[in-house]
């Protein structure tokens, strides 16, 4: 079983996405125990808080040193029994201990075909920008494990999307964003059903 804690700092669509597919039966052997968030005022909070799911602002800024942040969230996350962890639109950087503590039991979605157009400072619009500067045919989505360097680790699973003539990065953006709540719930279902929870 995998039991989720889902880090988000936006409005939240992939962790909507991902609820409705939990809603729907489509991934079974996975349970969403707690959302975390670096923005007060995030919607993802508000989603969690009304499907009945513990939401916690929790950021760096709160503590007076790196060590008592990564304390605090820890003990979150152990008060509520996750053993795996889905970055949904989480703008910053994951502590290099929790990388270490849940190494193989962390995902991010990024979106573009990685390795392409990932790394430090690729996120939001700049990613697609950088799509259409490059003249590329095609773009989409990437599941991956997290590891200690931005948008590397391992790829689980992509999506490919077209690019069209005229395309604009919001248009852009909108047809990846679809891409992305199709493959974020698939990906999550293959996990579980390979077992590959937290040991």
């Amino acid at each position: 079983m995998l039991n989720l804690a889902v880090f988000g700092s936006g409005r939240g669509s992939n962790f909507q996405a991902i609820l409705t597919a939990l809603h729907q039966g489509k991934i079974p052997k996975v349970a969403i125990r707690l959302v975390i968030s670096n923005s007060s005022s995030a919607g993802i909070l508000e989603i969690a808080r009304t499907h009945c799911i513990p939401a916690v602002h929790l950021s760096q800024k709160q503590f007076s040193s790196d060590d008592t942040y990564g304390d605090a969230l820890f003990s979150l996350l152990e008060e509520h029994g996750v053993n795996f962890i889905v970055l949904a639109g989480y703008m910053k950087r994951v502590p290099a201990r929790l990388v270490g503590a849940f190494r193989g039991s962390i995902v991010n979605i990024h979106p573009a075909l990685l390795p392409k157009f990932g790394g430090a400072g690729m996120y939001g619009m700049r990613v697609h920008e950088a799509v259409l500067e490059a003249g590329e045919q095609e773009s989409g989505a990437t599941v991956h494990y997290v590891d200690e360097e931005y948008d590397h680790g391992e790829i689980i699973m992509q999506q490919r999307v077209p690019v069209m003539a005229g395309d604009t990065p919001g248009t852009l953006a909108a047809r990846v964003l679809a891409a992305e709540h199709e493959l974020y719930p698939e990906a999550l279902r293959r996990l579980a059903a390979q077992g590959q929870e937290k040991q």
